[in-house]
């Protein structure tokens, strides 16, 4: 087109020696040259803005790859260092059994998955096994660990890994997830939140199954706030995560009908064909974990026989009525009516200083009250009022605070006040919630957020390499946690390694009197030592050495004792040393 036939085609009013910005931009997309030649470059600011643009990308998979690092470096230092702790002697040993006998014989009261992931770790370890050994799964456990030939470190670290690759793999969702609500920055708030957090690093460092089961149900959360766009995708992506849960622990089951219902809330959309939307929603996401249940049985045994190695208890009336119409194997069935039986146990707890026989409904929220950081309970609690407050905010609110609230309240209601474990799904779904902070438009939000985390950062890293009895400072921190609260939450038989290190060190040639909760054998260790209940309380002379659990629980001869005698030493914050 000549110049003359553009003026023709411009109409009146626009003069003929000037284009239209349309035309220009045509003019420069059909016939820039590859070489601008002597026009204007950029100038040296918009050069620098540009890089520092670049770097900015850049500085984002660096922060999240040191806080990862950070978490990873804590909890792989804790499971070098730790013994075992009560539970987890259960679970190796049930996974050394899936492992070489493919057998569905110990450990009913929890599906398979969680020790299928510890199983690889005890591939690679590839202890000698006994299954002819007869005992309950506790002595099957210590006869693995201490009476096979094994190396009970070497076994336990390798059963430990799969699951600190877990824990920050969910790291990774924790990110995900607020990242996209919010952005960048709120991402590694959250992931910061969750990196820091002394209940995550302590419970991820575990060979034990509640740190993946809190982590699918977060995982089945996003992936079902993500199906609000890509249903077809991401619904059965949620259903096999919250099947996950399932396989991992029964305390999931709670978060089944909160989250069919969040399938259902993501693709309400227009009135034509809702009820058939919201019907697909929920059937899918419930038939998928349904059907990943039942594949981490067969993954076990494909002929799924139960053989249990110890009697399941009945259960009848409502419960057992319930039990039956489970759409899960027998196996799992049987699971359920151990759990009831379980919670039909007098068990006792300890809170603030007082033992008490049954539980307590308020236990929960008043040991995360004492074992979360105050940073972090600060962030909690403005990025659960931000996320109601702030209108963009408001559709995200029932996927994160949801979840949660309905899964404390199932924990609260429990028979067993034995720790902050049971609620880990807390720092988890709240670290992305804390991150809504970010989204209140006020001058001091993002300088106080990035006060907290700080704090958070500072009160972690304070208590390395003593995770498990952290309490935050308010409460006078890890040594004082033992007053107010006791079992997993400060003394989970972890420190059995350190005890013995600290006697050959400090106390070489001493009579030792020893009362141990754990799963640990003291003479392994090189703990040749006498249960002081067993005699007369004037024979007990040396070193009379409690864990902290059994101090909070003293009574009659042991309290006499514990009474009598001075305290001179303490072993990881979770066991006291006493002289008589």
């Amino acid at each position: 087109m000549t110049a003359r036939d553009r003026s023709r085609h411009r109409g009146p009013g626009v003069p003929a020696g000037r284009m239209m910005a349309s035309e220009q931009q045509s003019v420069l997309d059909t016939d820039l040259p590859v070489d601008p030649g002597p026009g204007p470059r950029p100038t040296a600011a918009a050069r620098l803005t540009a890089a520092l643009r670049a770097r900015r990308r850049l500085l984002v998979p660096v922060l999240a790859v040191l806080l990862l690092a950070q978490m990873a470096a804590a909890m792989v230092t804790t499971a070098v260092q730790q013994t075992p702790t009560v539970d987890e002697p259960v679970y190796v040993a049930t996974a050394t059994d899936y492992l070489h006998e493919h057998r569905l014989r110990y450990n009913p009261e929890h599906p398979p998955l969680g020790k299928l992931v510890i199983m690889a770790g005890i591939a690679v370890a590839d202890p000698h096994y006994d299954p002819a050994y007869r005992g309950d799964q506790g002595q099957v456990g210590r006869h693995l660990l201490y009476a096979s030939g094994n190396d009970p470190w070497r076994v336990m670290l390798w059963a430990r890994l799969p699951m600190i690759a877990l824990t920050l793999l969910f790291g990774l969702v924790v990110l995900a997830f607020a990242r996209e609500l919010l952005g960048t920055a709120a991402g590694l708030l959250a992931l910061a939140l969750y990196c820091f957090s002394p209940d995550l690093i302590a419970q991820g460092s575990l060979a034990t199954l509640d740190v993946p089961a809190a982590g699918f149900v977060l995982t089945s959360a996003w992936l079902v706030w993500r199906a609000r766009h890509r249903p077809r995708l991401y619904l059965p992506l949620a259903g096999a995560s919250l099947g996950a849960a399932l396989a991992t622990k029964m305390s999931a089951l709670p978060a089944v009908p909160v989250l069919a219902a969040l399938a259902v809330f993501s693709v309400w959309g227009p009135r034509r064909g809702r009820a058939r939307r919201a019907v697909t929603a929920a059937a899918v996401t419930a038939v998928t974990a349904v059907a990943v249940v039942w594949l981490s049985y067969l993954a076990v045994d494909p002929r799924l026989r139960f053989l249990p190695a110890a009697p399941v208890p009945a259960v009848h009336g409502l419960r057992g009525a319930l039990v039956d119409l489970m759409p899960f194997p027998e196996a799992y069935r049987a699971g359920m009516r151990v759990q009831f039986a379980l919670e039909d146990l007098p068990w006792q707890g300890y809170l603030f200083g007082h033992l008490y026989t049954g539980s307590r409904w308020y236990y929960l929220p008043a040991a995360l009250l004492v074992k979360t950081p105050l940073g972090m309970l600060a962030l909690w609690a403005a990025g659960a009022v931000a996320m109601v407050a702030v209108r963009r905010l408001r559709p995200a609110a029932p996927y994160l605070l949801l979840p949660p609230a309905v899964l404390l309240a199932s924990a609260m209601t429990g028979s067993r006040d034995f720790g902050t474990r049971y609620a880990l799904f807390m720092p988890m779904f709240l670290a992305v919630a804390g991150a809504s902070v970010l989204a209140v438009r006020w001058r001091w939000s993002r300088p106080a957020a990035g006060a907290l985390v700080l704090f958070v950062a500072v009160s972690s890293l304070r208590t390395f390499p003593f995770y498990l009895p952290y309490s935050n400072e308010a409460f006078g921190g890890p040594t004082k946690t033992h007053l107010r609260l006791h079992d997993s939450n400060v003394d989970w038989g972890q420190d059995l390694g350190r005890l013995a290190d600290r006697l050959r060190e400090r106390y070489p040639g001493q009579r030792v009197w020893l009362v141990y909760k754990g799963s640990g054998d003291p003479a392994y260790y090189g703990i040749h030592a006498a249960d002081p209940r067993k005699v007369p309380p004037g024979e007990v002379h040396g070193l009379l050495v409690v864990s902290d659990s059994w101090v909070a629980k003293a009574r009659g001869r042991l309290a006499e004792l514990i009474h009598s005698s001075r305290a001179v030493d303490e072993v990881g914050h979770s066991i006291t040393v006493y002289r008589r």
